[in-house]
Order: C-alpha cells, then sequence, then structure tokens
C-alpha cells in the first residue's frame, strides 16, 4: 500500500457537466455556439481597437487586453470539453491536465489586477480629467499591462509547479469538467498544505486585494459624480465606466462564490455552472456590454464589417 502511495496516474477521468447522456447533442450545440460567440466577439473587439484611431486610448487598449484574456480563458477549458461531450471515455493525460490547469489560472489571474488596472483607469479618467493624458501616458498603460500580465503568469506557473510536486495514486476521477485546483487538490494522496496556502495567499493577494481596489476605486467616482450639479453631465460621465461595472459585478460574483470558501463547504454541481458562468458566458457577453452603448466601437464595427449597417 505504501508503495502505490508514489504511483502517479497516468491520465485523469472526467466527470463532465451534464449528467444526462441524451442530451448531449444539444448541449454540444449550445456550448459551441457560445464559444464560437466568444471567439469572434473578442477578436472583433481586438480588431476594432486596433484599426480604428479613435479608439486609441487607455480605455480601449485595457478593453484589448480583457479581450484576449476572455479568448484564452475560453479556449482553456471549452476545446477539450466539446471533445469530451462527443466521446463516451472523458479522459485526460496528466501532462495535459497540468497544461491545462496553466493555461485556465492564467487568464483568470490576470482578469482580476486587469480589472483592477480599468478601475484605476476610470477613476483618473473621472476624478482628474486634466492630468489624465500625463499619468495614463501610453509608456504608463504599457508598463501597467506587463505587469498585469506577469502577474498572471508567475501566479499560474507556481501552482502549476505545486501541483506537479504532488502524488496521485487514485482515484483519478476528477468531479469538474475540467482540470482546476480545488478537485485536483482532492484527488492527491499526499500532503496539499502548501497548495492550499498558496491558493488562499492569491485568493487574498488577488482576488480580495483587486475587489478592494476596485471598490475604492469606484466609491471615490461616485462621489465625484454626486458633486456634478448637472443631471445630463452625471448621465454622460457615469455611462463611460457603467460597461467597466457591469463586467467586473458578474466576474466578481462568480469568483467570490467558487474561491473564496473553505475547501469543505465546496458544492460541485453548483461550482460548476458558476465556473461556466466566468469561462464561457461571461467571455461571450463582454463583447456586447462594452460595444453595445460605445458609439465608437460600433463606428469601428461598421468599418470592419461593412454589412453591419
Amino acid at each position: 500500500m505504501e508503495a502505490s502511495n508514489h504511483t502517479r496516474v497516468s491520465e485523469f477521468i472526467i466527470q463532465g457537466l451534464f449528467d444526462q447522456p441524451y442530451l448531449q447533442g444539444m448541449f454540444f450545440g449550445v456550448l459551441l455556439c457560445l464559444y464560437v460567440m466568444a471567439i469572434k466577439g473578442n477578436s472583433l473587439i481586438i480588431l476594432a481597437i486596433l484599426f480604428h484611431p479613435p479608439l486609441h486610448t487607455p480605455m480601449y487598449f485595457f478593453i484589448a487586453n480583457l479581450a484576449m484574456v476572455d479568448i484564452l480563458c475560453s479556449s482553456s477549458v471549452l476545446p477539450k470539453m466539446l471533445q469530451n461531450l462527443m466521446q463516451e471515455k472523458k479522459t485526460i493525460s496528466f501532462n495535459d491536465c497540468i497544461v491545462q490547469l496553466f493555461a485556465f489560472t492564467l487568464p483568470m489571474g490576470t482578469e482580476v489586477v486587469l480589472l483592477t488596472a480599468m478601475s484605476f483607469d476610470r477613476y483618473v479618467a473621472i476624478c482628474h480629467p486634466l492630468r489624465y493624458v500625463t499619468i495614463m501616458s501610453k509608456p504608463v498603460c504599457i508598463m501597467l499591462a506587463t505587469g498585469v500580465w506577469a502577474t498572471g503568469t508567475i501566479n499560474s506557473l507556481v501552482h502549476a509547479f505545486l501541483m506537479v510536486q504532488l502524488d496521485f495514486c487514485g482515484p483519478n476521477l476528477i468531479q469538474h469538467f475540467f482540470c482546476e485546483i480545488p478537485p485536483l487538490l482532492a484527488l492527491s494522496c499526499s500532503p496539499t498544505h502548501l497548495n492550499e496556502i498558496m491558493v488562499f495567499m492569491a485568493d487574498i493577494c488577488l482576488g480580495m486585494g483587486g475587489f478592494l481596489l476596485t471598490i475604492i476605486s469606484y466609491g471615490l467616482i461616485i462621489l465625484s459624480i454626486l458633486k456634478i450639479k448637472s443631471s445630463k453631465v452625471k448621465r454622460k460621465v457615469f455611462s463611460t465606466c457603467s460597461a467597466h461595472l457591469v463586467v467586473v459585478t458578474l466576474y466578481y460574483s462568480a469568483l467570490i462564490y467558487t474561491y473564496i470558501r473553505p475547501t469543505s463547504s465546496y458544492s460541485l454541481k453548483k461550482d460548476k455552472l458558476v465556473t461556466v458562468l466566468y469561462t464561457l458566458v461571461t467571455p461571450a457577453f463582454n463583447p456586447l456590454i462594452y460595444s453595445l452603448r460605445n458609439k465608437e466601437v460600433k463606428v469601428a464595427f461598421m468599418k470592419l464589417l461593412p454589412f453591419t449597417r
């Protein structure tokens, strides 16, 4: 028995998202449509910002980065998930599982820091408009974006490295529809204290830290808006950050529900559905949130896709 504790499993069986085999075809179609929406919508956002000069501003620079994060997030999970929906045996090799964990954790950690940077950008734009061009200069934006991606990458590397150090000697059923940290830790037959500590630190430093900074930024923004006497100007100023506020609310609602809880309190069925929200639904609808009420983005889309007229 002791020897088996050091035997690493070569593959994992993925439980999947749905338990109704007769509905697999319908689920496949729905998920494929959402995935195509996410890829096309976010790609259009990036192209519109890249080729439409009026969108060459710090706010849209960060939106383009968010679109790239959403593409990575969906692509880290959905292709393998769609493949498993069409297979009777849903398996993934150990190495592929670690790669998927890294590929998923990277955009998740990056998005937390990116949304914080975007809230800072909105704070400067609304509370210090005369200094906005100076504070949010091109070098500063590039430096912020570099820091955002570096933080997400380092966080993901740490979790992937620590996961590789663990022993997995069976069972090998992942009670989720992809390789994520909590379900994998539950399968390890070696101590996971260090992994859990690093997850907790990431939750506090990235998750709660980013959340608090975002709350502070929007608290100052709201105070600044309340000082404006004209209701028309108030609506116009608030509209510049309303889309970002919606995205932040959706993202943090799902993130807090999923991660900021003790491991013992996990409800796997509910967690799966919430995970679908931030891995597929949110990336699919973020482009709509940022474009529906934005005239400049609509103009850019019309230039890219003349038939949308």
